[in-house]
Parts: C-alpha cells; structure tokens; sequence
C-alpha cells in the first residue's frame, strides 16, 4: 500500500497549510476502520506524534499544536488531511502520515514544511 502525501512547503509565521495524504489503494472499509496519524521529524531529533484519528474517531492532538492544527479524514476519497494554522518556526519538520490497520502499518513519504520567522 502507497500513501502519498503532499502540501509541505515555505511560509511564513502565522500562514497555513494544509497537508493531504491518499490511501488509494487500501480498501475503502479498511481504511474507515484505521487510525490515521501525522508524524513529524525536524532535524537532529526523534519522529514525534502530531495529531491522530483513533478507531473511534477520538482526536488527539501534540500539546504545542493544539488549537492551531486539525486532523480529519474522507473515507470516500480514502484521504487524511492536516490542517496547519498560525504555523511557527517550531512547526519547521518533514511531516508523514501514518495509517495503522489492525495488521499493518503503513507511511507516507513525508513533506517538507519549512516556517521562517
């Protein structure tokens, strides 16, 4: 299974991104069962959880991102989104979004999001 994720890219403090990640090729009621989650890395530090859509559709949100991020999904169009506002130079990291079925556990790509002051 391939998640492609898009929508990084440059802006300054206090713009919004939105990033988008696919999941074609899952099928539609595994994907709707799924947790789906966005994970960042900035340089020289771990892979930290942002934001995630548990099986229950609770959410769950990195303290420092709360209030200003917003996960969501499409199961029709098997798409999870990340919704980025008042971004930081803090926020500056490749983000990857992370699908985990009951059996696997799939990544995307990752995108760059770079937030200059």
């Amino acid at each position: 299974v391939q998640l492609q994720a898009s929508g990084g890219g440059s802006v300054l403090a206090g713009g919004s991104l939105k990033l988008s990640c696919r999941a074609s090729t899952l099928i539609t009621s595994t994907f709707t069962s799924s947790r789906m989650a966005w994970y960042r890395q900035a340089p020289g530090k771990q892979r930290e959880l942002v934001a995630e859509l548990t099986r229950g559709g609770v959410k769950n949100y990195q303290d420092s991102v709360k209030g200003r991020f917003t996960i969501s999904k499409d199961n029709a169009e098997k798409m999870v989104y990340l919704q980025m506002n008042s971004l930081e130079p803090e926020d500056t990291a490749i983000y990857y979004c992370n699908v985990d079925t009951e059996s696997l556990d799939y990544w995307g790509q990752g995108t760059q999001v770079t937030v200059s002051s």
